[in-house]
């Protein structure tokens, strides 16, 4: 039986398209289990978590980081140079692996360092890209900015001169890497990210695949939208618009153009008793006081099934996001009948058919959001998970491409 073992930082928010594949993997008979650093999950027989000292390491890593970066951009984002982590390649866990996927390791597991004593194991790597930082010199998505097609110097986030190129060095260090192992792949869960992959200075000549995540669909379902109000305590009048991020103000989520839009549809008056519901992030009151409709904050919601009830209860759901892959909220909001509104950009377009199952209003224009939602709510637009994306599906890329590594090794 083919021994597949998952290395992820944490379970939760990011993490969960680590632990849906990974079950998904289990419902096929193959022999997976999860290998992570923060204990965020009950621990089982196929999910173990690193020890004290590996936590400590990862907590010291993030000062660190902090402090290098304490003068970069914020506009820009997130940046990672991991400078510490834990040499994992001496576990049994993965040395008795036949493949190693590896997802998102930042934030202290692992450093570059740590992925190449990985690589050194011989094994099929299967490097899962949730953002662009295997392709760049490590900012998580470069926004306008193409250095990754060449080499990243000078960078768009670090203004300042520096004695060190920080994302000039990281760049060289990957290239260093990728050029030196032959069993490293790369699975991207967007079509956009995949482009920006084969255009990459530091992939293009890497094996290359587009798999989308999965998604739960025995838990994001569509149920009766009365009954999810009921129990989230929302009056079945009302029009209910919702929103979820982790971090309201990140940079990449666009929140302020949520807020022109919903300024927008205020001063239109179109909307019969409207109401704005937001998940992921807790009571906000300079945010609150900036919405101009009724709100309601739910704070970080740690089981699905109440996020399931979020988007059941939601009439239309807006994703205003300037940068992203393949943001799992849209897929779950879809699987809940929930149409989505977003901009058309990164992974986002691969998941909405234009005023089919929602609406992809053009890059940054708030009127086209506001659109977006006239037309959702005015033509009962229904969320449905398009074909590609249906679970039977995902796996089978997945097998399928396990399979070719084993032909080719």
């Amino acid at each position: 039986m083919t021994k597949i073992v998952h290395i992820q930082a944490g379970i939760f928010t990011a993490g969960r398209a680590a632990l849906r594949l990974h079950n998904a993997f289990l419902e096929e008979k193959y022999d997976s289990s999860i290998l992570s650093l923060w204990p965020d999950i009950n621990d089982n027989e196929r999910i173990k978590h690193m020890r004290i000292h590996s936590n400590i390491i990862g907590w010291i890593d993030s000062k660190l980081q902090s402090f290098l970066q304490r003068d970069n951009n914020k506009q820009f984002g997130q940046f990672s140079f991991p400078i510490l982590g834990t040499d994992i390649s001496r576990m049994d866990q993965l040395k008795e692996a036949d493949i190693i996927y590896l997802h998102w390791v930042q934030g202290g597991f692992l450093n570059l360092s740590n992925i190449e004593k990985l690589a050194k194991l011989g094994k099929p790597m299967v490097i899962i890209m949730h953002d662009m930082w295997s392709i760049t010199g490590g900012c998580h998505h470069s926004f306008m900015c193409e250095k990754y097609k060449t080499r990243c110097d000078h960078c768009q986030m670090f203004p300042k001169n520096r004695i060190i190129d920080l994302p000039a060095f990281e760049f060289n260090k990957k290239r260093r890497l990728y050029s030196k192992y032959d069993n490293l792949c790369f699975v991207s869960p967007s079509k956009w990210l995949y482009g920006c992959a084969n255009q990459a200075s530091l992939t293009k000549d890497k094996p290359l695949f587009y798999i989308p995540n999965i998604i739960d669909n025995s838990i994001f379902k569509s149920f009766d939208k009365t009954c999810a109000r009921q129990i989230l305590n929302i009056h079945p009048d009302e029009t209910v618009i919702s929103f979820g991020a982790a971090s309201i103000d990140s940079p990449y989520k666009g929140w302020t153009y949520l807020q022109k839009a919903l300024e927008l549809l205020k001063q239109g008056n179109s909307i019969e008793k409207p109401s704005v519901l937001i998940f992921g992030s807790g009571y906000n009151k300079s945010i609150a006081d900036t919405i101009p409709f009724k709100s309601r904050f739910t704070g970080f919601l740690r089981d699905e099934y109440s996020t399931s009830l979020v988007y059941n209860a939601s009439d239309v759901f807006i994703t205003p996001s300037l940068a992203d892959n393949q943001p799992t909220t849209v897929m779950e909001s879809m699987c809940c009948g929930t149409p989505v509104v977003g901009f058309d950009v990164g992974g986002i377009p691969d998941m909405i058919k234009h005023k089919e199952n929602g609406y992809l209003a053009k890059y940054k224009d708030t009127e086209d959001l506001v659109n977006g939602v006239r037309f959702c709510l005015e033509n009962n637009v229904k969320g449905k998970v398009l074909p590609l994306f249906e679970k039977s599906n995902v796996i089978r890329k997945h097998i399928e491409l396990i399979n070719s590594i084993k032909i080719r090794q």
